[in-house]
């Protein structure tokens, strides 16, 4: 990088990108031509330039990290490593670029897991092209950002405590008793006792609405919990 050339560490001491620097982003998305699409909007629109593209969750790490850039545009449901295990590996690491969730997907199970990994905000794919703008230089900004539909089903969540979807660490169970896991196997992999794995099974069971590990499974590949393969 020349020394002319802006960087995306141009910030204020705030953390937040000054009022006249441009934005840069970190584009992801499994699907070429969204990714292509989202370059050449942001290319044609003054104030924003594009450091790079990831297909993965796995790849946006690494080049955020690498990068360092202001925003990361975050599909959720990607082949090789999804959206919300990105956000939270991004959270994890402090690594300084907002994350706005730009995806299809505004049901329970992609919203609440998404904030609560870490993203700054959450908009839908069909989003018209100047609110993408503005909602990409409010989450530079540290701004919460949401689209009306995700807005209603997080008030309705919090409303609703009872019907609210597993957590980060129920789903992991879910997962390994998925693929048939016991109770003492799950304990040991995700190094927490055979007792927290019950109180979480019995947590889930609870969410889901079943009695037992079966219909937990099911239920849960049946409300996109769990993903088909």
């Amino acid at each position: 990088m020349s020394p002319d050339e802006p960087s995306g560490a141009e910030v204020r001491a705030s953390g937040e990108p000054a009022a006249d620097a441009v934005i840069s982003l970190l584009i992801v998305d499994d699907h070429p031509v969204v990714r292509d699409g989202l370059r050449g909007m942001f290319a044609s629109a003054p104030g924003f330039r594009v450091l790079g593209e990831a297909s993965n969750g796995v790849e946006a790490v690494a080049l955020a990290v690498a990068l360092d850039p202001d925003v990361v545009l975050m599909d959720l449901r990607m082949p090789g490593g999804g959206g919300v295990d990105a956000i939270a590996e991004l959270t994890r690491r402090g690594v300084r670029a907002r994350v706005l969730v730009l995806t299809t997907w505004d049901t329970d199970t992609d919203t609440l897991p998404a904030i609560e990994a870490g993203a700054t905000g959450y908009l839908l794919k069909d989003t018209p092209r100047e609110e993408l703008f503005a909602g990409v230089r409010a989450a530079a900004e540290g701004r919460t950002v949401l689209s009306p539909a995700v807005a209603s089903r997080l008030v309705s969540a919090v409303r609703s405590p009872g019907v609210e979807p597993p957590s980060a660490r129920e789903r992991e169970v879910l997962a390994l008793v998925a693929r048939g896991t016991s109770n003492r196997e799950i304990a040991r992999e995700l190094f927490i006792s055979e007792a927290t794995v019950k109180t979480h099974l019995t947590h889930l069971y609870a969410k889901l609405g079943v009695s037992d590990r079966a219909a937990a499974v099911a239920r849960a590949y049946e409300r996109g919990i769990l993903g088909r393969h």
